[in-house]
């Protein structure tokens, strides 16, 4: 009655406690179970040391005589194979008391004997089988079934007495107390043969036993899922429709890809004057065409304008920089002489248009550092054509005297 009482209050608290929790669910709420990758050999392993106590259940027609309690010690080595299935290989057993008035082969009338027990289980995480692997669970309810070879003999630590195949079942309640240690709840009913402890007690004899253990984690403990492939999608083949559809899409894009690539190749041209530009080197647009015009030290520095303005473009202006920051300081003496084509425009605005470009020029000049006081300037307007064509003669020169 106590150990039917014990295994019913362990299935009921167990039960109830794996209702509380919250499982392995997905956002679903739906139980997610595996497929696990397979441990190394020596990965959830375990070995565990317990205590408590046993009995003898000779038959229920010799009510008196069936046995006393005993002190039951258990050690056993285990491995867990995947989360629900798992082995383990121990020991069990130490001694027992006998309540029977005769002496029967190796065990003496009313005394104590040895009991030994060992044996092999096949253990079912019920726990993670039917909620799914979790391995911060914190009760797990664990059946097995155990077969294995037990001896019954006078003397506690003998092994010479009588041998018996037994076989039975058995409930851990398994606490997890943290990643390396556990506590078990072991409750266990094992099933010999009647002349292993009395030949007058019926055909067979059990023997109930409840221990309390710590086991021992060893190696990697958990398990890791695999993680989820995303299966192949065959396509459905193309319709006529669609393949052509397909076809003139392509031929636009290259089409439109031509197109690019002409584009670029005119710019390239464009900018083919360009290629060539150094420090100090001026170029002439006129009617489409770039001309270099080339500038040696201690002759005119020439910068040119465009049509109408007095502002010099940024090539013209950076041309003109250039010139003053490294040939001009304080002391530097300069005569700058400014023009105007006669093509275009009124003598008077040619006067007072080459007045203007002189002005900007003699400006950049002082702000890179040469002196006004040094500076000899004449503004000549469209009156005097220095050189041929009518973009060179929109020019302000500078000579360094």
């Amino acid at each position: 009655m106590f150990f039917g009482v014990l295994a019913a209050a362990s299935l009921l608290f167990s039960v109830n406690a794996y209702a509380q929790e919250n499982a392995n669910r997905d956002e679903n709420g739906k139980v997610v179970r595996g497929a696990y990758e397979t441990n190394k050999a020596f990965d959830n392993t375990y070995i565990e040391l317990g205590a408590g106590i046993n009995s003898v259940m000779p038959s229920l027609r010799q009510p008196n005589g069936w046995g006393g309690i005993g002190l039951g010690t258990a050690i056993n080595f285990g491995k867990w194979w995947t989360p629900a299935v798992g082995m383990r290989l121990g020991w069990h057993g130490l001694w027992n008391n006998s309540k029977v008035n005769f002496t029967q082969p190796n065990i003496a009338a009313g005394n104590n004997f040895g009991f030994n027990y060992f044996h092999g289980d096949l253990m079912w995480n019920i726990s993670n089988s039917i909620g799914g692997y979790k391995e911060t669970r914190f009760w797990d309810f664990i059946p097995y079934v155990t077969m294995g070879a037990l001896n019954l003999s006078e003397q506690i630590f003998s092994i010479k007495g009588n041998w018996e195949y037994a076989a039975g079942v058995g409930l851990i309640n398994n606490l997890r107390l943290s990643d390396r240690i556990d506590l078990n709840i072991d409750l266990q009913a094992l099933v010999g043969k009647g002349h292993a402890y009395t030949e007058n007690a019926g055909r067979f004899i059990i023997y109930p036993s409840a221990t309390v253990g710590l086991a021992f984690n060893l190696g990697k403990t958990g398990f890791d899922r695999h993680s989820s492939i995303t299966p192949v999608v065959i396509p459905v083949p193309f319709t006529t429709d669609q393949y052509n559809a397909l076809a003139d899409k392509v031929a636009a894009l290259e089409k439109e890809n031509a197109a690019l690539k002409d584009k670029i190749a005119a710019l390239e041209n464009e900018l083919a004057p360009y290629k060539n530009l150094v420090n100090g080197q001026t170029y002439l647009y006129e009617n489409g065409t770039f001309t270099a015009v080339d500038v040696t030290p201690g002759a005119p520095v020439s910068v040119y304008f465009d049509c109408g303005s007095s502002k010099l473009s940024a090539r013209e202006k950076a041309h003109l920089e250039y010139f003053a920051n490294n040939l001009v300081n304080g002391d530097t003496k300069l005569s700058v002489n400014g023009y105007a084509d006669k093509q275009t425009g009124s003598a008077k605005r040619n006067q007072t248009l080459s007045e203007q470009r002189v002005k900007t020029v003699v400006d950049l000049l002082t702000k890179a550092g040469a002196n006004e006081a040094n500076i000899e300037t004449a503004a000549h307007g469209s009156s005097v054509q220095p050189f041929d064509g009518a973009a060179k003669n929109r020019v302000v020169t500078i000579e360094v005297k």
